[in-house]
């Protein structure tokens, strides 16, 4: 890509209702735009970043064996009254009445929809157990959004939900999506703590949540003895037969005795590890993407586009890393250097490709944005140095 066709509106002062660092870097590096309180639009910059971590997220989830599906957003509000959860979620759930009168709840989670499912189809011990998710869009009423996508009122989220006959079963499925979290925290450069947890409206007797050490993290745990602050990224949760009971999901055991399911419920905000992503990894230059999630994995600057010289040597280099499949931009911009070399590091692209005075002596400087470290390469082994 090249950075003349590209869409980053990058902001060097620092928006003034930003609070956490995760919020400022995100409006400065031009990958979010605020369209109401605690609703964000995705720049392009941001959505390869949020497609990244999907990927990511959907791999690790099929390889553990679930099986992905999508449910609507639009749920009707008498499933949560039959579930008895509409009064307690009823202060952040947004609802609207369709033509016809009936109450519909724009979806704050997929408990109820997913039982209904189930419900319909399931009737014997031989067609458990399986694991169902989704990676769909969340809406709570927020009463206080705060801290950009960390706390929105829209936010996009994995949920998965494993049934079983009994809790043998349950515990290895639970065991299942907790490695599964694990690694795809790995994968994604965090460093998640699972700590024991209240199950909340979520209800069940066995949670963990996910937690990343932040300086703007809204929960406190205790962390290799001292109090730390930490933006719970995900949720796993033993359910039981709270849903199952509630909403009549039965299956006929092997001597005929009919029984509810017994449930695991499992969430990654997906948003959230982006946010997590920033907050653990950055500087005062700006972000510093682990090379997993980052939008590009390279971006050749050449310090003078006017140069004949400099220009070619640049055009070159990009069009050879694209025929590697590096994913790289070239920032093309009839700018200063040290515009340049701001944005690059703001935006957090991992490997820098710098073309100017040193291709006088047939040299390029390559600089690792997490190290700053800088080696001189010559032309000819610059892509393997790459």
């Amino acid at each position: 890509m090249k950075w003349t066709q590209s869409y980053i509106p990058t902001l060097r002062e620092t928006p003034a209702d930003a609070e956490a660092i995760s919020h400022i870097l995100m409006l400065r590096s031009g990958m979010i735009k605020k369209v109401i309180s605690g609703a964000y639009s995705y720049l392009p910059l941001g959505f390869k970043v949020l497609n990244k971590v999907i990927d990511i997220v959907r791999s690790e989830m099929n390889a553990a064996g679930a099986q992905e599906l999508l449910m609507p957003a639009i749920q009707p509000a008498e499933i949560w009254k039959e579930s008895g959860r509409y009064d307690v979620i009823k202060d952040i759930m947004i609802s609207y009445k369709d033509r016809h009168g009936s109450e519909m709840i724009m979806g704050p989670t997929h408990e109820e929809i997913i039982v209904d499912i189930v419900r319909k189809d399931i009737s014997s011990y031989k067609q458990l157990p399986f694991i169902l998710y989704q990676i769909q869009t969340k809406f709570r009423d927020e009463p206080r959004p705060r801290f950009g996508i960390i706390r929105s009122k829209e936010f996009l989220m994995k949920d998965a939900y494993s049934f079983d006959k009994d809790t043998d079963g349950l515990n290895r499925n639970y065991e299942k999506m907790y490695n599964a979290y694990i690694s795809i925290f790995k994968k994604c450069g965090l460093n998640a703590i699972p700590v024991e947890a209240e199950s909340g409206i979520m209800g069940g007797d066995t949670s963990h949540e996910f937690m990343v050490l932040s300086e703007s993290g809204e929960d406190e745990i205790t962390h290799k003895g001292k109090k730390e602050k930490a933006i719970e990224i995900g949720h796993v949760f033993k359910l039981g037969t709270k849903y199952s009971k509630a909403l009549g999901a039965n299956f006929s055991d092997e001597n005929g005795k009919e029984n509810p399911i017994i449930m695991g419920c499992y969430g990654i905000g997906i948003n959230r590890i982006l946010a997590a992503a920033i907050e653990e990894n950055h500087d005062k230059e700006g972000i510093i993407w682990p090379k997993a999630i980052a939008p590009y994995q390279a971006i050749v600057i050449p310090t003078n586009t006017a140069d004949e010289k400099i220009n070619k040597a640049a055009n070159d280099i990009y069009d050879k890393l694209i025929k590697e499949g590096v994913e790289v931009i070239i920032d093309d911009r009839d700018e200063r250097a040290g515009v340049k070399f701001k944005d690059a590091d703001l935006i957090g692209v991992p490997t820098h490709v710098i073309i100017g005075k040193g291709l006088t002596d047939g040299k390029i400087e390559i600089k690792d944005r997490k190290t700053k470290e800088t080696q001189q390469v010559l032309v000819k082994d610059v892509i393997k140095a790459i």
